[in-house]
């Protein structure tokens, strides 16, 4: 699951915020970061969540296969 502090940073690279216990209640915005609401950092975990949910396929897809270059020179061998 994507986590409070990954969805902040993707609205606000530079943000310099805390959260405990990933709940929204103790989130701390500091050094003048501007608040950014629940509503809109939950928006943000559950684009980037289906984001990483439609690469499941290339993930498992580098896991079952060598690499490009590996698997050329196995064809070059033969």
């Amino acid at each position: 699951m994507i986590d409070i502090i990954e969805a902040i940073v993707s609205i606000n690279p530079n943000a310099q915020v805390s959260v405990s216990e990933e709940n929204y209640d103790t989130i701390q915005w500091h050094n003048g970061t501007s608040v950014i609401s629940k509503a809109d950092i939950e928006a943000k975990q559950a684009e980037l969540q289906t984001a990483y949910d439609n690469k499941q396929y290339q993930r498992d897809r580098a896991v079952a296969y060598k690499e490009i270059k590996e698997q050329l020179d196995l064809l070059y061998h033969d």
